[in-house]
């Protein structure tokens, strides 16, 4: 059964290499999908829509590290998504450092940030923790907004372009970031997966399950947990750097709490911890969203009685009818219900003599 288990992940990883090789062509393809990309996959508009997915898939990932992998709620994620892209954009456009120096800068600064963050927040635990972390979080918007001189304030930080490679400006190169946002995809996937499978992955696990076992063995929670909060933090702050890029600026709300719900609902649609539900709820979000503020100001909706015109015109609240949906009827998300479905269909073909504890060795 374990050689099955093992058979069944390459496969998987198979599955995976096929699909990213899929999209690392994609761009040179005319391929269309009516109602839900808007326009021929090779256009700007449609591969900047697929990078913006992609990139969200990535900062899902890094979130289902630390909630998913670790169980750790934190509300102020998005702090280091926005570290990452003011910090690169504060130094692009105050001194005269390249882009790689300043993204290398940048990242050394979230890691002292995340690690002292990390260091307090971690003291408490269960809500207190989401608490500790999102008045970190609230405490870096404040200054974001209060200081529109240095960051741009309501307003927003424009990328400064003079140091940027000329091959990452402009909608003509949309194509070379849509492959920086699959880049930054690809290498995510692996180091989530890498450290989910290393010694420091699996205590982080136990933690998650029962943290006085762990204490009981002698093992120190603390320090494993911060390492997996640092990792996830500096994750999270490379997607932002490149969706400072692709974006051409970034906006105070990368650094709000609501921009945090934001990634727990992405990776609560996808399945919490899932790595694969990460990443197709991160990439069903972002075209839904895309999809229903459309359909929010289309002619049909308009035409309704306003007792159907007022809510469905808020893509918000379709989204959040959506997501009680999923929570009610799909508790293990979209990667659960696949899973449900898949295994229906193993029981099936299980021979006569497998028994029921083999069936569970296969399925862990």
């Amino acid at each position: 059964m374990k050689r099955v288990t093992s058979t069944r992940q390459w496969m998987w990883w198979i599955v995976g290499g096929v699909v990213a090789a899929f999209a690392a062509i994609l761009p040179m393809l005319n391929l269309s999908i009516p109602g839900v990309l808007p326009g021929a996959t090779y256009l700007p508009g449609t591969l900047q829509l697929l990078a913006v997915a992609m990139l969200f898939a990535s900062l899902a990932l890094s979130y289902h590290l630390l909630f998913g992998t670790a169980g750790l709620l934190s509300f102020g994620h998005a702090l280091y998504f926005g570290l990452g892209a003011y910090g690169v954009g504060l130094l692009l456009k105050n001194t005269t450092l390249s882009l790689v120096p300043a993204i290398a800068l940048t990242i050394a600064a979230v890691i002292c940030v995340a690690y002292l963050v990390g260091a307090l927040s971690l003291r408490v635990t269960g809500i207190s923790f989401a608490m500790v972390t999102l008045a970190f979080a609230q405490a870096g918007n404040v200054l974001v907004r209060r200081n529109p001189q240095i960051t741009g304030g309501d307003e927003g930080l424009q990328l400064h372009t003079d140091n940027v490679p000329q091959f990452l400006i402009g909608v003509l190169n949309t194509r070379n970031l849509y492959w920086v946002a699959l880049g930054v995809l690809v290498v995510v996937f692996v180091i989530v997966t890498c450290f989910e499978h290393s010694r420091a992955g699996h205590v982080v696990t136990a933690i998650r399950e029962n943290e006085l076992r762990v204490r009981v063995l002698g093992l120190r929670p603390f320090g494993v947990k911060l390492v997996a909060f640092v990792i996830a933090s500096v994750l999270a702050a490379v997607v932002g750097i490149v969706h400072l890029l692709l974006q051409s600026g970034v906006t105070p709300s990368a650094t709000s709490s609501d921009f945090t719900l934001t990634i727990l609902v992405i990776v609560v649609l996808g399945g919490v911890g899932s790595r694969w539900g990460a990443v197709v709820g991160g990439i069903v979000y972002t075209l839904l969203d895309q999809r229903l503020t459309a359909l929010a100001s289309s002619d049909a909706i308009a035409a309704l009685p306003p007792i159907l015109r007022i809510p469905l015109s808020e893509p918000l609240f379709i989204l959040g009818t959506l997501f009680i949906l999923v929570v009610m009827f799909l508790p293990g998300g979209i990667a659960g219900a696949l899973g449900r479905v898949g295994g229906r269909s193993r029981r099936s073909l299980v021979a006569p003599g497998v028994t029921e504890r083999d069936r569970l060795e296969d399925a862990e």
